[in-house]
């Protein structure tokens, strides 16, 4: 019996591309970041990239702040 392995590909913004998203500057993404209010990002070594399937399913719930969504994602979780 063969065991297949299923992989998930997750594409990663950086806050360049996120704030075009949002028509938004990088910086003020940031600022967004700072104040907690867009998703928390993934970082990996010293760059900051935010998972862009998380981001749509953030919009599409009203684009709330972090601790609701963290919230929201924690409900549908269990």
């Amino acid at each position: 019996m063969k065991q297949e392995t299923s992989y998930q590909t997750c594409q990663l913004l950086d806050a360049k591309t996120f704030g075009q998203r949002l028509s938004l500057s990088k910086r003020q993404i940031f600022r967004l970041n700072a104040c907690g209010k867009i998703p928390a990002p993934i970082r990996i070594g010293g760059a900051v990239r935010w998972s862009e399937q998380e981001i749509s399913n953030w919009l599409a719930a009203g684009a709330v702040d972090r601790r609701t969504w963290q919230a929201m994602k924690q409900a549908a979780e269990s």
